[in-house]
């Protein structure tokens, strides 16, 4: 697993490389514009440059970008959504160009409308973006639940996959809070194994290519969307070992986006937190296989498992 955190880009890549850097991360999380506005930003040429050169030589080994909270690809009002259209394949474009391992995208809001088509047009957008854009990944993120957001069920997630044509580039961003938010119970690893064969059985096996990683103000259920730093929520130390524990989970990176422990943006206190909490949960699985080996030994009453 590839633990990291949401960086700035302020002052370009190579900065953002840095504070990645700073704080411990293998893996880290931009965005590529301001998240409150429309204005692209276009990094230019050499920062493009040298930033992959450093990505080649470690140690961090994955980025991600996150698209602006602005874009809505389900809204019906002109104006949004050619501005969505068009943020989400600037989005993508620079995801192209630094070799991001996706940029993830909350699906939207059907503002009132009917479900059925906003699905639709959330569709028809991804269809689009994919079109104009040449490798970059594109990755739906599960949503708490509020309001009229699309992406609360692993079903939705699913019918937006098949009505954007089912490219392989499509894939999915799983948000442990917004997990918990929207009703999932991922509080003990048991309960996260049955939540994951869910999710895996109706997107598909290949389709999960990224994490994030944050604890929960509010209780299971509750449809909002409000981080704690990890293991002072709702999900616990014991929710976030075992989400950060989860063998299917071995290799993608694992955003923990804030806000930390200091109250602000993630620190090298929170990477590392990130980490003993995915020492303590890989310890645990241990120690619940190596009982339940013991438990069939003795239930058969032998030591070899051949027969006597």
């Amino acid at each position: 697993m590839l633990i990291g955190a949401h960086v700035s880009t302020a002052g370009g890549l190579v900065n953002a490389h840095a504070r990645g850097a700073e704080i411990g991360a293998d893996a880290i999380q931009v965005f590529n514009q301001s998240p409150r506005m429309w204005r692209p930003t276009r990094w230019k040429n050499d920062d493009i440059a040298a930033f992959r050169e450093l990505m080649d030589g470690g140690p961090i080994r994955s980025i991600v970008i996150h698209a602006v909270y602005l874009v809505n690809c389900a809204s019906k009002d002109p104006e949004i959504r050619e501005k969505s259209l068009a943020s989400l394949v600037h989005s993508l474009r620079m995801g192209d160009a630094i070799g991001a391992a996706g940029v993830v995208l909350h699906p939207g809001s059907t503002v009132g409308e009917p479900q059925d088509e906003a699905l639709a047009r959330v569709g028809d957008a991804l269809r689009f973006a994919l079109e104009e854009s040449e490798s970059c990944p594109l990755l739906l993120e599960d949503t708490a639940g509020a309001g009229n957001t699309l992406g609360r069920s692993f079903e939705e997630l699913a019918e937006l996959v098949v009505l954007a044509g089912g490219d392989q580039r499509l894939g999915l961003c799983l948000d442990s809070c917004h997990l918990l938010a929207s009703g999932f119970d991922v509080r003990t690893a048991d309960g996260l194994a049955q939540v994951i064969d869910s999710c895996l059985s109706l997107v598909g096996e290949g389709r999960l290519r990224c994490l994030h990683v944050n604890d929960s103000q509010t209780p299971l259920g509750s449809g909002r969307d409000r981080h704690a730093p990890l293991g002072d929520g709702e999900l616990g130390a014991r929710g976030c070992a075992a989400f950060l524990s989860e063998p299917r989970f071995e290799g993608l990176p694992a955003i923990f986006e804030g806000p930390g422990v200091e109250g602000k943006a993630p620190t090298r206190k929170d990477v590392e937190r990130a980490r003993e909490l995915r020492r303590s949960g890989v310890r645990a699985r241990r120690r619940r296989s190596g009982s339940g080996s013991a438990q069939g030994r003795r239930s058969t009453g032998g030591t070899s498992g051949g027969p006597t």
